[in-house]
């Protein structure tokens, strides 16, 4: 009977949480929601010397902002727990000494200042990076060097060891990865990992093998920048006597900057103008805010969609997926193997399409906040129909409140417009068609419309002649949206109103 799949997002508290690190944690959750299985939120903290205050519950926001809600985490825990590696610490040092036991490992005597010594030795010998691997344990200070009566002097008297993983000698080994196929390392450049540290906490090597084993993990889905560490991890497993129950393995590609080669950085954000994390960042020592999608005005699964393009294709021509079309679509043999791109243009453009496809009343509810931040006083049914004359130009909620001539008359009038199209014999043309609206009982979009082409038809205007004065004087601009449409909005009387008020200021700043 096969197991029920569970994928775990591990994440360390050390800093907030990189677009990357959301794209891991989106591919885990769309795999395991594909799979009808379980998506578990794991904090990986037993370095405290790295920890940052605040991180934790950086991470739980950004995934409560993303809609990727854990089946189990700290918050919510399952039958699995703890689910801070830090409350998981007690058991770690057991599974270390069953390999001791096993001879699957062993005490490592040697002090950090002889290990700096043999690596500051090779250096000046012009050798390679020193490593301590199956060769040059045998020179070292370790249980397989040392007689059993000397390691367990050492021991009882308090000497400071660490427990190393005893990777074999010059083995091929093959492990399967569902991205990559099939890799191939021989155990020679593996080093024999530390596994309990001297201060008996567990690394991460260890701690990550023994918790995904204790909760049932079936895949492991996570950055390229852990393929160098799968062998130790392969290793582990076998020395524990858990092959039949080790997960399958999935290394992701890596997110490239924009320009030029390399993994995207927050300094390429800083660089190029967009945020590399989902939420604003403030950090707790040095007070530096980094922005984030959610504050820049990006919705959810708009930022969403464009990470799972990150890598991933679904094998067709459609771009535009919910996370229901997500789940149902992804598969992990359509991550590629080669690094994506990032593209802050393409990001923009998932925003906009996802602000079109909202409708004018939702665009409406998320506006007025805004406009009331500005001091601007207005109804909901016209800031409905103001969001459906702009939303086709806008990419953020606050785009729509950008032709502030929808709620204050101008008081400035586009000068490029004024030089070329304010002629002599403008204000008389335009008190003609002031008359011809005056006019208009029912004010639609459609009656003033049909109503201004009778007016240039009757009395052989040109449209350039006519509209840019008109549109000065109701909007203060050069171009924009149908003008049938704004005057509709705006109502007759604001119309009157303000071509009564702009003539007089129109002809004084022709004049200066």
């Amino acid at each position: 009977m096969s197991r029920k799949v569970r994928v775990r997002f591990a994440p360390s508290p050390t800093g907030p949480l990189h677009m990357g690190g959301v794209r891991t944690a989106l591919y885990n959750y769309l795999f395991a929601k594909k799979h009808n299985g379980d998506f578990i939120l794991r904090v990986e903290d037993t370095d405290q010397t790295r920890y940052v205050p605040g991180a934790e519950q950086y991470v739980k926001d950004a995934l409560k902002w993303c809609g990727l809600n854990p089946d189990e985490g700290p918050d919510n825990p399952g039958t699995f727990g703890p689910y801070r590696q830090s409350e998981r610490k007690e058991g770690y040092a057991k599974y270390a000494y069953d390999l001791i036991e096993k001879g699957e490992a062993y005490y490592a005597f040697d002090t950090s200042e002889e290990l700096d010594a043999i690596r500051e030795s090779a250096k000046q010998m012009k050798m390679p990076n020193f490593q301590y691997n199956s060769i040059t344990r045998t020179s070292m200070k370790n249980s397989l060097t040392l007689s059993a009566e000397e390691v367990k002097a050492k021991i009882d008297a308090g000497e400071p060891y660490v427990i190393r993983l005893k990777a074999p000698r010059n083995e091929e080994m093959r492990m399967n990865d569902m991205i990559r196929g099939w890799v191939v390392v021989n155990t020679n450049n593996i080093d024999d990992k530390v596994l309990l540290k001297g201060d008996g906490m567990p690394t991460y090597h260890l701690a990550n093998v023994v918790d995904d084993h204790l909760m049932e993990i079936t895949h492991v889905i996570r950055g390229e920048e852990w393929l160098p560490s799968a062998p130790t991890h392969f290793l582990l497993y076998r020395a524990f006597g858990w092959e039949d129950t080790m997960p399958e393995f999935a290394h992701l590609p890596l997110i490239l900057k924009p320009d030029g080669n390399g993994k995207l950085s927050k300094r390429d954000g800083d660089r190029l103008g967009f945020p590399v994390f989902p939420l604003e960042w403030v950090d707790p020592a040095s007070r530096e805010t980094s922005s984030g999608y959610r504050e820049k005005g990006y919705f959810p699964e708009a930022f969403i969609n464009m990470l799972a393009f990150l890598g991933w294709n679904p094998g067709d021509e459609r771009e535009l997926f919910s996370l229901e079309d997500l789940i149902e679509t992804f598969s992990i043999e359509r991550v590629g193997k080669a690094g994506a791109k990032f593209d802050a243009d393409k990001t923009k453009w998932f925003q906009q399409q996802y602000l079109r496809m909202k409708s004018d009343e939702e665009l409406a509810v998320l506006l007025m906040p805004k406009l009331k931040s500005a001091g601007i006083s207005t109804d909901m049914k016209f800031v409905t129909n103001v969001c459906s004359l702009m939303k086709e130009r806008a990419v953020f909620v606050e785009d729509m409140m950008a032709d502030r001539f929808y709620f204050n008359a101008p008081t400035e009038y586009d000068e490029k417009t004024i030089k070329k199209k304010w002629k002599a014999d403008t204000p008389s043309i335009i008190a003609g068609l002031r008359a011809v609206l005056v006019d208009i009982t029912d004010f639609t979009e459609e009656n003033i419309e049909i109503d201004f082409k009778q007016y240039l038809e009757d009395n052989e205007y040109g449209f350039g002649k006519v509209m840019p004065g008109f549109r000065l004087l109701v909007t203060g601009l050069g171009m924009g949206p149908s003008m049938s449409a704004i005057c509709a909005l705006l109502g007759k009387d604001e119309v009157l109103s303000r071509i009564d008020n702009g003539l007089g200021k129109l002809e004084a700043l022709k004049n200066v």
